[in-house]
């Protein structure tokens, strides 16, 4: 039997005559009694036709071919969109407009002295009313200096309050972060503060801060308790950014966070204003209204109205198989970057590749081709000798990396030195090096602007289907917007390379404005339950009533059979939320986070409170529920939390499954005979594998990075749910396991081990010496402590720092008591005394 077949997949039109869509597929016998899920786009024709043809051929045997009809008998198509917003040809207005020196400034430290022709329409509804705004407009619009001039204004004229910033991406946050501490945060003398996710910090620095920025999930976090929280209640401006990525797998969270802002504020009686930002939208128009934006207030602007205009090339290759694409790929790439970029006048070029493995070899490939060219020096643009260069250079880490800048060409991974990652930045914008080489998932980490753009191929793996999917298109729309230098070049060039198949699909999407639909009825539970502790939810009616004020109510009557509607009566219209309703409640009921009274009434139960309180879903606390026992040991409490549903979205990429197999080799107990294309199974093998302190790839320590942030809430869940069923043993159990994910070690290793620097000479010459613990450790002479550490002057600095912060527990007590009887309550008094050795 072969290892795999092949399979083509056609979308034929009614007739049989117009191919609409083609698609090859690879099944693989070891993955074939999964299911597998293939997404495809096509287009829908007027007059709207009975139906399409799906056809699956064997590209091996004849006649092993089957044919399934999809009706459109019942299709209820969506409602014509609205025109976008006309670019008005204004007098660009300067930053004078402001007419405050020191706002200015904020301006004038980005080097911008005039407003460009979107922000000039923009200014007078964001920075001179109170309304409440959306702009939509192509990335590389100068959307974030609106997002400024509101900012600005709410700290004119509301100095008291607070003012939040919204941003999908963990990466952005961090960026805009930095930017605005300085030239907001300094300037204007307002603490910015970024949220970390650890509930009890950013609730201190919610108090503390004017501005703060947030990514969803964590700002979801803090704000779900608004009616307890007075902070929460002083926020007066919203501004969320990137809002096209509702449709995404983080829209739900961007969609509750929208919608409880708007209902805070009608509930207090209060001004929230909201600013929204996105990319060019269809449905603008039903984005602005939920939002509460008026229609002269919602700007939604042609993607082809980029201050700097863009030329965009669709280059299709004829290959189904990923790595013989990407090599086929090179060659032009270069050829792009010779074109585009030029030669008499070369200008950068950043260029964006699937992975870490690509974005190395396509460097090397590049400067191959260079010097096959008979100048291999083409790509640097600054004298190799140059003396400040050189100095940069012999601090970089990786010798490839070091070599590649040599000759002009930069790479960047997940593995890269954060001072290796400075330097490549600081070269690249400096001019000095023309190409940069980014992986697709580091390009919202990158702070470089090219003139020229070069996407190498639009797929990536996705391990948990076994399939190559489509890069996002909200990560397409900002690889392509960083092809932007304002004020320094009068155009941007960008090259998309796909699959052939791929081609109509993209020029669609990058081309014209972006649809975008609600998935809140899909990841409905875990608002649910957080809303019923809260006391906003307290019967059935309350959550159709919440509902109203989301997205999904907005769209389900504009289109309704995405939604799974029929009709767009409003009898078909409310039993669609009902059944929702009920569906989501009954669910939460089965998992015991909720109770339901006299077929109406919702009360929150221990778990749905725990799963709130932890951000955790009602599936994992219903798994921990049913998982967890009195007997439950280290290792099992291990495994249940790797099975959270907070970890079905690790990604799995390419062949990692071989290396995982090899992983467990080399890690105690029996977790061998895994199905390592498991997300969880990765995820338990990755917890053990940064117990065990065992040096992983790049990839792999940024998935445990991850990995090990939101376990540590996971096990403080489970700690809770142990508790509540007065389980002390496994309970215990789960507190050590807190403290050995946080050190990075097991709890029967020596506790020497959590000093910095440590090493496995260090511990065997403080077992020589009889040296168990860090109070030991301080009481030896000095003579056995220098030849137990064995350190330089700035590791023994550290030694000593750790040591003067090690926390000494002193514990006292006393019953009230002394009679004691068997199976009796007693009373006893508990003195706990914290002190550290500094």
């Amino acid at each position: 039997m072969a290892n795999s077949y092949c399979f083509w997949i056609f979308v034929e039109d009614v007739d049989g005559e117009l191919i609409l869509h083609h698609e090859y597929f690879l099944l693989k016998q070891k993955f074939c009694t999964e299911e597998h899920v293939v997404k495809m786009f096509v287009p829908v024709f007027d007059p709207l036709p009975p139906l399409y043809f799906v056809r699956v051929v064997s590209d091996r045997w004849l006649g092993s071919e089957t044919v399934l009809p999809i009706s459109f008998r019942h299709l209820v198509l969506p409602e014509k969109y609205p025109p976008p917003t006309e670019l008005l040809d204004l007098q660009p207005l300067p930053i004078s407009a402001l007419n405050n020196k020191h706002f200015e400034a904020v301006f004038q430290a980005k080097e911008i002295k005039i407003f460009n022709p979107i922000q000039t329409q923009v200014f007078r509804t964001v920075y001179e009313s109170n309304d409440n705004v959306l702009i939509a407009a192509p990335n590389g619009s100068g959307k974030t200096a609106c997002a400024e001039l509101a900012i600005l204004r709410h700290f004119e004229n509301n100095p008291d309050s607070k003012c939040v910033y919204v941003t999908p991406m963990e990466d952005m946050a961090l960026k805009i972060f930095n930017d605005w501490h300085d030239r907001i945060g300094m300037s204007l003398d307002r603490t910015v503060v970024l949220l970390t996710g650890e509930p009890s910090t950013d609730l201190k620095l919610l108090q503390r801060g004017k501005l703060i920025i947030a990514t969803p999930e964590r700002w979801d976090n803090v704000s779900r308790r608004w009616k307890q929280r007075k902070n929460v209640q002083a926020v007066k401006l919203f501004v969320v950014d990137d809002l096209h990525m509702i449709g995404g797998t983080i829209g739900p969270i961007l969609e509750v966070i929208c919608s409880r802002m708007r209902y805070m504020s009608a509930q207090l009686d209060t001004t929230v204003r909201i600013v929204g930002l996105s990319s060019s939208l269809t449905n603008a128009r039903d984005v602005g209204a939920w939002l509460g934006c008026s229609a002269a207030a919602t700007f939604n602007f042609l993607p082809n109205t980029r201050p700097v205009p863009l030329e965009l090339y669709i280059q299709g290759f004829n290959l189904s198989h990923t790595a013989s694409r990407l090599a086929a790929m090179v060659r032009p790439v270069y050829q792009a970057i010779s074109r585009h970029a030029g030669k008499l006048n070369p200008k950068p070029a950043l260029v964006f590749v699937p992975g870490r493995r690509q974005s190395r070899s396509t460097a090397i490939d590049l400067l191959t081709m260079a010097h096959a060219d008979g100048s291999p020096q083409r790509f640097l643009h600054i004298s190799e000798n140059d003396e400040t260069f050189r100095k940069l250079l012999d601090t970089i880490q990786d010798q490839t990396l070091r070599e590649t800048l040599l000759c002009g060409v930069g790479f960047l991974h997940e593995g890269t030195h954060p001072k290796d990652f400075q330097i490549v930045e600081k070269l690249f914008s400096s001019g000095a090096i023309q190409v940069c080489i980014v992986p697709r998932t580091m390009c919202y980490q990158v702070s470089m602007f090219a003139y020229l753009v070069v996407i190498m191929d639009t797929q990536f793996y996705n391990g948990k289907y076994h399939v190559y999917e489509d890069y996002p298109i909200g990560d397409v729309l900002h690889m392509v917007g960083l092809a932007n230098r304002p004020g320094r070049d009068v155009d941007a060039k960008c090259v998309l390379m796909c699959q052939s198949s791929k081609k109509d699909f993209f020029k669609k999407f990058l081309y014209e404005p972006l649809p975008v639909e609600s998935h809140l009825d899909h990841c409905l539970h875990d608002h649910f339950n957080a809303e019923i502790v809260t006391k906003t939810i307290e019967n059935k009616q309350d959550a159709i009533d919440y509902l109203t004020w989301t997205f999904l109510y907005r769209r389900m009557t504009q289109n309704p059979n995405y939604y799974n509607l029929q009709e767009i009566s409003h009898r078909h219209l409310s039993d669609a939320l009902s059944e929702l309703v009920e569906l989501t409640l009954k669910d939460l009921e089965n998992s015991k986070c909720i109770a339901i009274k006299d077929d109406m009434d919702t009360l929150p139960l221990n778990l749905g409170m725990i799963a709130a309180y932890y951000y955790i879903s009602y599936t994992t606390i219903e798994l921990f529920s049913m998982s967890l026992q009195a007997k439950t040991k280290l290792r099992a409490l291990i495994e249940i939390i790797a099975n959270a549903s907070e970890f079905a979205t690790i990604p799995m990429r390419h062949r990692e499954d071989l290396v995982l197999k090899q992983l467990a080799a080399r890690l105690p107990g029996q977790l061998k005979n895994q199905k390592f294309s498991d997300p969880h199974v990765k995820v338990n093998l990755l917890i053990h594998a940064h117990l065990s302190r065992i040096q992983l790839s790049a990839e792999l320590s940024k998935d445990t990075d991850m990995i090990v942030l939101k376990a540590i809430r996971l096990v403080q869940a489970c700690v809770d749910v142990l508790s509540s069923n007065g389980w002390l043993s496994p309970a215990i159990h789960a507190m050590e396991l807190s403290q050995m994910l946080t050190q990075a070690m097991y709890s029967n290793e020596s506790y020497l081990k959590q000093l910095p620097h440590c090493n496995a000479g260090l511990l065997e010459r403080a077992k020589q010496k009889k040296v168990e613990s860090v109070f030991e450790l301080l009481e030896v002479d000095d003579d056995d402590r220098r030849d137990i550490l064995r350190m330089e002057d700035l590791q023994l600095a550290d030694v000593a720092k750790f040591c003067n912060n090690y926390p000494s527990i002193e514990v006292e007590h006393e019953l009230e008591n002394d009679t004691v009887t068997v199976y009796a309550l007693l009373s006893c008094w508990a003195r706990l005394a914290l002190s550290s050795q500094g």
